[in-house]
Parts: C-alpha cells; structure tokens; sequence
C-alpha cells in the first residue's frame, strides 16, 4: 500500500545540496502540502509514493530553489537610473533624492511585483530584503507567493516612510508584530549601515531582534573608505565596532564584508552571523574583492547575493553564482576556489543557513518546504553532458547555465511557474506600470540636473540663507599692527577663533548657476592644534547685489548645505568645468560697534599667496539698515588704521578667474 500525497516528481536529476550532497539518477522528490516528505532514487520513491499530480521531469535538474541573500527588490524600478559612479555618489546623489521624491508604498508594491516576477523566472524562491515600506513589501511578496526575509531599514537620516529614525523604529516593531510566524515571510529588523547609524540606533536595533527572536539584517565593510573613516572616526575596525553596540548578540546577516580580516571573520563566526556575498555589485562599484574563501575555511555560512537591481543591474542568480566561483578563483590566484558544487551550496543551503533559515528551506529533505525548482540542461549552451565525474551535474549548472533554463518553480508546496509561465503574476500590467513610472523620474533628473541649486536641494539639509550681507574688503601690509587695534575700547569683542580653511570652488559652464564652494574649516585652538573640522557648501551668486557708498557693497550667499562627503564626492556629481582650491589662515572676530553686529575676517592667503585682507560683514535685512552699517563699516576701518588702505570690490574667486 502505497502512501499519497499531493505531488510526485519522477525522471529527474535530483540535486538535494543536503548535507551529503547526495544526487539521484534518476531521482523522485516527493511533496505533500507545504513541504517534502521523501526524496531518493526513482525506484524507492515510486513503490512507496503515489500522488495525485505525476510530474515526468524528463531528465531536468530538479533542485532546491535558489536563495538571494541580499537584495532591495523596489529599486528594479531604478535599474539602469544612474550607473558607472562611485557607490557615495551613486547613493547619495541619485538613489536617496529619488526615493525621497517617489518612494511610496504604491511604489514598493510595484517594484516589489516585479522583482519577484524576475527572481521565479530566474529560479529564485527566496530572497533578504532591506528597504522602505517593508510591510507592503513583504504583502506584495505573499501575494506573488515567495519566501522572503524582509527587512525593514533604519536609518539616522530622513527615509521615504519616516521622519526620524525613531518613526522607523516605531515602524519596525510593528511590523515585525504583525508578520511574525507567517508560513512565507520572515520580518527582520535592517539597521543600514553602521556609517549611516548611530550607536543608539544599533543598540536599539539589536534589542528589538532579540526581543523578537528575528533577523538582523545590516551592510558591513563594502567599502575600503568606510573602513578607513571607522579606524579615524572610532578607531578600531566595523566588526568590532557593531559587536560593541551589540549587533552581534542578534541573528546578524551581514551584507557584503568586502574588507574584513581573518579576526573578523572569526568574530562573525563565533557570533553565528550569516553572511552575504554581492559579487556583481561589488565589481560594478569596484568595491573591492571580498575573502569568501577565507570565510568558508573558517566555517562561516556565507549566501550570495544580487544586491539591488539599481548597481548590479539585475536579479539573475545563475550569473550571480558563476561570479561568485569566477571572482575567487581570480582574486586567490587558485583555480581549486569556490569550485561549481561550493558556489552552488552558497546559493541554496549555505545561504539560507546565513539568513538563519536553514531549517526551512535551501535543500531538498524530508520535513523541509517545497521550494523547488526544474532546470532544462539540454540546450545547446549546455551540451553535451558527462557522467564520469559526479560533480559534473554542479558544474554545468554553475558554468553553463542560464537563468532562462528554470522552466518550473514551486514554493512552500504551490506552484509560480510552470513551463516558462508566470501563474501568479501579470506581467505586461507590471511593466506598463513601471514604464509610466520611469517617466515620471526621467522628467524629474533632467529637470534637476539643469540646477546647481536642484542638486544641492536634492542632497538634503540645504538651508536658505536669503538674507543681504553688508560687506568691505580691503588689502592690509602690517596685519599685526591691526590685531592690535581690534583691543581699542570702541570695539567689543564677543567671540574670537582662529581657522586654517581649504576651499574649493566649482566653476559651471553657465555662469548663471552661480559658484559652488566646498570648504573645510579646521578650528585651530591656542596650542595650534586642530580641535575641530567642519565642511560645508555654499552656493554663491554669480553677481554682487549692488553698491553702497564707497567700495562698500551688498552681497548674498544663496544656499547652505552640510557637506558630509568629500570634495571628490561633489567633484564627480556636480561636474563642475573648472574647480579652483583656495587656502587660507583666517583669524575671525565676532564684535559689537555701537550696539551693531559685525563680523571681522583677516585672511592670510598661503595658496595662492595673494597677501592678506581685511573682510568686514554684517547681515542685513533692509536697504535703510544695509546704509547705516555700510556707513559703520567704513568707520570700522578707520578706527583699525586702514581706512585708506586698497579696496577690494571682488571676492578672492572673482579676483582668480578675471585674471
């Protein structure tokens, strides 16, 4: 008496990636509501088993789905948006000013849809998740009927879906209430990154996964500059620092780990982490070459990844396991790394194991869920097959294979596709909806990036700074006489600092968009020591406003922004035609004259050397006061002994491009 079930597969080429690697030619998987009960050889399988569906696999590959272990599914509709940039300038320049603009749950559903039509196509049954909205996410994902972990972000800046990285805090512990214990989705909690974290934020992350008994999903170590700024910033490496503040004490995948070191990787393996390895994206950000070998000698799970469609530029796992071997073998100089049955366990069990679902899915065994996928190895690109070597099966899956190959997927015992067919999903409605939407954010790139000023705005944290500044300049020959002078009593000093300032100022091809000034204060305290460094943009008009009485005129800067990045960062997203650097030593005076507000610079210009200068200024808000304290100015600069010194009606970049 045979037991039954719901469906029998027979004829195929049965690749369990079980513990044993165990293979069955021709090998029978038998499947019974949301999981698999039998798996073996054919013979065995069909006098114990019948179903009510046969399937006659016809000698295919069937074998577990494949597992994404990093992803950001909405931003397929932000694939090809902006490519060959740095990954700061990519991310911050284009990525987050987008999603600020049209990042909405609609947008996520959409995205979401047609991410998932990719992944079933490519043989993905189950992908990592970090993005905004993640409850529409992780709807959408049911809906289309794929496993997931879906991470909601967190973030110390202003996100899509919350105002402060409270909100999203707040957002995340309810979503994680809400999905917890749903037979496709696993809710997880995704702190971005530590450089886009506080200690706060990561400690309060860590503390909701334990509570929550859920995953912890963050980017570590993508990038040799992230590193670096850790070492200067809190001077010791990323895996220590997010093992301070506790993130090691939950169930961590840790995304990327391109520059991590053999300590490291220890680390990550006594705390059970589970990593996730992007090869793709991090050639396409030229990110660097992760140590996934060393990884693997130390017995850490390490899954691969697509990374999000917007810097690979797609979901396609097959290309993503071929690289993963590819990368290894070039970047040890040893053909024997990562070889096809590794890389391919990296995709299947192993990479579940580092999402902390290995108990799930990732192979085919009985007890585990029916995810599940046929692969067609008789096209010609992967003709004609040898059956000497039983790691063969794995190499002509990861050497020779193509996403189109998958011709049937089933997830938790249901099918998504069958014979190259979509059942879940339309996708001509998915594409026309996202046509219509690539629209909309083209109209919205070409509309900004004809403004300097719409750049800068689309950075975040840009202040308007509309007000007038009443402003004198002159050339001064004794500096030190005039130091002395600021003591006279008429004059009272409120505040002194000293500076060392680089500026670099971008230049446009049309002088109506005004300059752009990066600059770097360094505060200089009385030791000579550097206390303190701040950079900033400042969006310069190309024009004075007017004149006031005698060499005495009226300015006004337009915006100021906070620069977080380096001058490199704006160098390659602004593209500036020109860019000229100013070093100066600025010492500056905050005073009271006659009950009136005045700043007092004095430059010393060491690069170009072009002297010293005198700078008075004070803000304005009206023509009538803008006269009184140009009158003011003028007595200013008596009263410190140049009043008949050279005037100087341009500022030190008008003096340097109209020479």
């Amino acid at each position: 008496m045979t037991q039954k079930a719901d469906t029998l597969f027979t004829n195929a080429i049965v690749l369990t990636m079980d513990g044993k690697l165990n293979q069955y030619d021709p090998g029978a998987v038998v499947v019974k509501g949301d999981s698999i009960i039998a798996v073996g050889p054919e013979a065995e399988i069909t006098k114990e088993y019948s179903a009510d569906e046969v399937i006659d696999c016809g000698g295919k590959v069937l074998m577990p789905g494949l597992v994404n272990a990093h992803t950001h599914v909405p931003m397929t509709l932000l694939r090809g948006l902006a490519d060959d940039l740095r990954l700061d300038v990519w991310l911050m320049g284009y990525m987050l000013p987008v999603e600020r603009e049209f990042v909405s749950p609609e947008f996520v559903r959409l995205g979401t849809l047609l991410a998932c039509a990719e992944q079933i196509r490519s043989g993905v049954t189950t992908f990592n998740d970090m993005y905004f909205f993640e409850d529409d996410i992780a709807q959408a994902t049911a809906d289309a009927g794929m496993r997931a972990v879906c991470g909601q972000s967190i973030m110390k800046y202003p996100a899509p879906d919350a105002a402060a990285f409270e909100d999203s805090l707040a957002y995340a512990r309810e979503f994680i209430k809400k999905w917890k214990g749903h037979p496709l989705i696993v809710p997880a909690i995704a702190p971005h990154a530590p450089y886009s974290t506080t200690p706060e934020i990561l400690r309060t992350c860590a503390d909701i996964a334990k509570e929550f008994d859920v995953p912890l999903h963050i980017h570590i170590s993508e990038t040799a500059f992230e590193v670096e700024t850790m070492r200067n910033e809190q001077e010791m490496p990323v895996v220590p620092y997010v093992k301070k503040q506790g993130i090691l004490e939950a169930k961590v995948i840790a995304a990327h780990c391109v520059h991590i070191d053999v300590g490291e990787i220890k680390t990550l393996k006594h705390a059970n982490a589970g990593v996730s390895h992007n090869p793709s994206s991090n050639l396409k950000l030229a990110s660097g070459f992760a140590p996934v070998q060393k990884m693997l000698e130390n017995g850490l799970n390490v899954g691969i990844g697509t990374d999000g469609p917007a810097s690979n530029n797609d979901l396609d796992m097959f290309e993503e396991v071929r690289l993963a071997s590819f990368v290894a073998k070039a970047s040890s100089n040893d053909p024997t790394v990562v070889p096809a049955a590794t890389a391919l366990l990296m995709a299947t069990r192993m990479g579940a194991q580092a999402l902390h679902i290995g108990h799930l899915t990732g192979s085919l065994e009985p007890g585990k869920r029916a995810d599940l996928i046929l692969v067609d190895t008789s096209p010609v690109h992967n003709s004609p097959r040898f059956r000497r070597d039983p790691q063969n099966a794995y190499a002509q899956l990861v050497f020779a294979s193509k996403s189109t190959d998958v011709t049937d997927v089933m997830v938790n015992g249901k099918w998504l596709m069958r014979a190259h067919e979509l059942l879940t999903l339309n996708e001509k409605e998915l594409l026309d909806q996202a046509r219509v939407l690539a629209q909309k954010i083209d109209a919205f790139l070409i509309a900004r990036e004809q403004s300097v000023l719409s750049k800068l705005i689309a950075l975040g944290g840009s202040m308007e700074q509309e007000s007038f500044e009443v402003q004198v300049k002159v050339k001064v020959t004794e500096p030190d006489l005039l130091i002395q002078k600021m003591k006279r009593p008429e004059i009272e000093i409120t505040a002194y600092k000293h500076y060392h300032q680089y500026d670099d100022y971008f230049l446009f091809e049309d002088p109506s968009q005004g300059r752009l000034r990066f600059r770097e204060d360094n505060l200089i305290n009385e030791k000579g020591d550097v206390e303190n460094v701040r950079s900033r943009l400042t969006l310069l008009g190309q024009k004075r406003e007017g004149e006031i009485g005698h060499d005495v005129l009226l300015s006004r800067s337009r915006f100021l922004a906070p620069a977080v990045h380096t001058s490199r960062f704006y160098r390659e997203y602004f593209k500036p035609k020109q860019e000229i650097s100013v070093e100066k030593n600025r010492l500056r005076w905050h005073i009271r004259y006659k009950n009136t507000e005045f700043f007092i610079n004095l430059d010393e210009v060491k690069e170009p050397q072009m002297g010293t200068f005198l700078e008075i200024k004070s803000r304005t808000w009206s023509r009538k006061d803008a006269d009184l304290k140009a009158e003011l100015a003028s007595e200013l600069l008596t009263l410190l002994g140049v009043g008949d010194a050279e005037a100087v009606t341009q500022d030190l970049i008008e003096i340097l491009t109209s020479k």
